[in-house]
């Protein structure tokens, strides 16, 4: 049997057939990219209690959306962050802290490795133009900019991907500031910025800030499968 593989969803109004209205929905390239690593996808919208269903998956990806509230973290919201839904904030940092505990094999995903970063007690910053002074990590709405990142030598996400630059998919306006207890940084691109993230002493608890679901390669997807 392929390994159940639980993937956090959106809730948001979308459009389907003729019908208009909110819905639970992920990118379908999540699906894809679970599928074609040999894992079965099962999608969990943040309502009732997901992090009660961990027993029953192998692994967890927390896909990517909306900014975190900032008063998780104690800071007071810049004025260029958006989407916060405290409904999956509530729903994503219960199951992240049952996942960890349960020590379930875990890929974070943009959004998802800032939810690992705050559950373990660390920052955000709440928009990296300000810090780097370019967009390049978000060019433009629904448009994916394409930077190199590089692995740290010696990290499990090294490993995976080996230690030569790769160029990948970014979207997102925020990343880490102040590391999460237990993290390791296991990439940054030129800029500086933390692109990935690893929590030692977890069988696989690794996160990407870019978003690999977006590209070609299925190596991370096939590293959480193999892991399960």
């Amino acid at each position: 049997m392929r390994p159940v593989i639980g993937i956090t969803c959106y809730v948001e109004p979308a459009r389907f057939t003729v019908w208009e209205m909110e819905a639970a929905l992920l990118p379908y390239m999540y699906i894809e990219q679970v599928t074609a690593a040999g894992g079965q996808p099962v999608i969990l919208p943040p309502a009732g209690e997901p992090a009660a269903l961990l027993g029953r998956l192998d692994g967890l990806i927390l896909a990517g959306g909306g900014d975190i509230d900032p008063a998780r973290y104690g800071r007071p919201p810049h004025d260029r962050v958006g989407y916060v839904r405290k409904f999956r904030d509530d729903a994503e940092f219960d199951l992240m802290a049952a996942a960890l505990e349960a020590r379930l094999p875990f890929l974070g995903i943009c959004r998802g490795l800032q939810v690992l970063n705050v559950t373990l007690g660390g920052t955000l910053h709440q928009h990296l133009p300000d810090v780097t002074g370019h967009e390049g990590h978000s060019p433009a709405p629904a448009t994916f900019g394409h930077l190199p990142v590089r692995a740290e030598p010696g990290t499990r996400l090294a490993k995976v991907l080996g230690t030569g630059g790769v160029t990948v998919p970014h979207y997102h306006h925020q990343a880490v500031d102040r590391l999460g207890d237990g993290l390791t940084v296991s990439a940054r691109a030129e800029d500086g910025t933390v692109e990935a993230v690893e929590l030692e002493g977890h069988p696989f608890a690794l996160a990407v800030q870019w978003h690999p679901e977006a590209g070609s390669d299925t190596t991370l997807f096939e590293a959480l499968v193999t892991a399960t």
